[in-house]
């Protein structure tokens, strides 16, 4: 089994308060590693939780961010291929009239969906971990992080 994150358990996952959700889903992440799935960090994630940080100069925040991208999560950075299967889900959504985003946003959640697709053409399931699963259902499978078990 594959799990990316999509921002919204991310930021839960290193916000450095150490709030009982925050610690449910550390608890989680590592109970999952324990059963030899794959946690991936993709970019898109990544870079939409980091420009917050950036923003509100939560430095604790950057550390923990950059420590998961380096120690907890395999990290899945951005590829020709995947703004390629990016632009044709955007257009696909568009034709049947379910857009994800406004037109003059980039999009993020088809760029995550796009990764999620791509990273499961060896056969292995993924699942996307996330807190809005209305967007990408129609892409991939999607669950809130929870209850994957």
């Amino acid at each position: 089994m594959i799990v990316l994150f999509d921002s919204g358990p991310l930021g839960i996952l290193t916000n450095p308060k150490g709030s009982p959700v925050t610690l449910e889903c550390q608890n989680w992440v590592e109970s999952l590693l324990l059963k030899g799935y794959r946690m991936i960090l993709p970019e898109i994630a990544d870079y939409e939780v980091r420009r917050e940080l950036l923003r509100a100069n939560k430095l604790a925040g950057i550390r923990r961010l950059d420590d998961c991208k380096s120690h907890l999560l395999e990290y899945l950075p951005i590829t020709t291929p995947v703004i390629l299967k990016a632009a044709q889900l955007w257009a696909e959504s568009r034709q049947a009239g379910i857009p994800t985003a406004d037109p003059k946003e980039l999009d993020g959640d088809v760029i995550l969906a796009a990764q999620g697709l791509l990273v499961g053409e060896g056969g292995e399931a993924v699942v996307i971990a996330t807190t809005n699963v209305k967007h990408l259902s129609r892409f991939v499978d999607a669950r809130e992080w929870q209850n994957i078990e």
